[in-house]
């Protein structure tokens, strides 16, 4: 069996590399010795050595709170820590424990790893299979993440694994001057795993890469919203904000049938979710995300777009009199208008300015992240949160044909 599993995880880490991430080869080297089974003790050891996120931990209302991220995610933020032999390093979210036994064994006996969870059962587990691991000296602390852990500050590099809407001031605090930090940022609804350095007076990102991690908790906890509209399909409605939605009227009214309009040859559906989701969520206040089972039966987003793993998603502007959602329909993008037809016509706007400016994504994206409060801050997009304003910005080969941005 130790064959086996050495064999699984080595397969897994070429199946990594060959997708582009794990070029670091501390990091690629940590994936090829850490024994993932170890840190998912519930299931069968070969089902760890998938690329897929293991929900560990589930609310009173069934929503997940703690998991063992995706091997493919972890390695990709691993790669934009870029963390070092000897290095301190804080982690915020203990999850199973499985990242911090990575990040052990990265910096080497001279290193120092410190994890924080919000929750104490999640720190006992982590803490017994990093036991298991062979991999005590891991320090595993109950706390809100948020204040990060002043005990073993400061450090050369911070990672949340949760879904962070603010960056909090302890962590720029807790780090060294040259320190790094890396985190699955928030951006109205969308999230970008960003690694951010020192520059001046303000922090600019080095990387950013697409991710999606469960939401923060605790007193940094962010202002989204989710609603599970047909728990038997899954079908999930996620909103930037809290706003007051009507879950089961929403659901008759996607059992309609909608007026659709082509606007076009439909892009990949990797643009799609990559691009155009994010373009929408830092232009729109109203935009909404809505999924649901592959398999849907009966299936209310047979036209969705964006399809990953066995779920099917897409994305759009919920208002209070009307819905309009993008899809695609014989290889052209749609948008399906339901109820009034200003939404739909807000939401085709949104596409053509999109495509004007040259279909931008994440790559390129660049943030600078200033103080609270700061006024003054340049970018394409500026967006206001409570501890930082973040600038974002792409490069020139996205302006429109004038030459300017929208």
């Amino acid at each position: 069996m130790p064959g086996e599993l050495n064999t699984l995880r080595q397969e897994l880490l070429d199946y990594i590399r060959e997708h582009g991430a794990a070029t670091d080869p501390l990091v690629a080297e940590a994936l090829r010795t850490v024994p993932r089974h170890l840190f998912l003790p519930d299931l069968p050891p070969g089902a760890a050595y998938r690329d897929e996120p293991i929900v560990t931990k589930r609310d009173a209302d069934g929503r997940p709170i703690s998991s063992s991220s995706q091997p493919m995610i972890m390695a990709l933020m691993l790669d934009q820590l870029g963390v070092r032999r000897g290095q301190r390093v804080l982690e915020i979210g203990a999850g199973t424990g499985f990242n911090a036994a990575l990040l052990a064994t990265i910096v080497g006996e001279r290193g120092k790893v410190t994890s924080v969870d919000l929750d104490a059962d999640t720190v006992e587990r982590a803490k017994d299979n990093l036991d298991a691991a062979g991999l005590p000296d891991v320090v595993v602390v109950t706390g809100d993440g948020a204040s990060g852990y002043p005990g073993r500050a400061p450090y050369h590099r911070i990672i949340a694994t949760v879904g962070v809407w603010d960056l909090a001031p302890a962590w720029l605090e807790q780090l060294t001057p040259d320190g790094r930090l890396v985190v699955p940022l928030d951006l109205n609804g969308v999230q970008r795993s960003v690694a951010f350095e020192r520059e001046e007076d303000h922090w600019t990102s080095r990387s950013a890469v697409l991710c999606g991690f469960m939401r923060m908790r605790g007193k940094f906890a962010g202002p989204e919203k989710t609603y599970v509209l047909d728990p038997a399909t899954d079908l999930t409605l996620n909103l930037p904000m809290a706003r007051e939605v009507d879950g089961d009227a929403l659901t008759e009214v996607l059992a309609e049938k909608p007026d659709v309009e082509k606007i076009g040859a439909a892009p990949a559906a990797m643009q799609l979710f990559d691009g155009f989701t994010l373009w929408l969520a830092v232009h729109e206040t109203r935009w909404c995300a809505l999924s649901e089972k592959a398999d849907a039966d009966p299936a209310r987003l047979a036209a969705a777009p964006m399809r990953a793993q066995d779920a099917a998603a897409t994305a759009g502007i919920l208002a209070d009199d009307g819905l309009a959602l993008i899809g695609v329909d014989d290889d052209a993008l749609t948008v399906r208008a339901y109820g009034n037809s200003q939404v739909a016509d807000d939401l085709v706007a949104h596409v053509r300015a999109w495509e004007g400016a040259g279909r931008p994504g994440t790559e390129g994206l660049r943030i600078d992240a200033y103080p609270g409060g700061t006024t003054g801050a340049r970018g394409d997009v500026v967006l206001e949160k409570g501890e930082c304003v973040l600038a974002l910005s792409w490069p020139r080969s996205g302006v429109d044909a004038a030459g300017s941005r929208p």
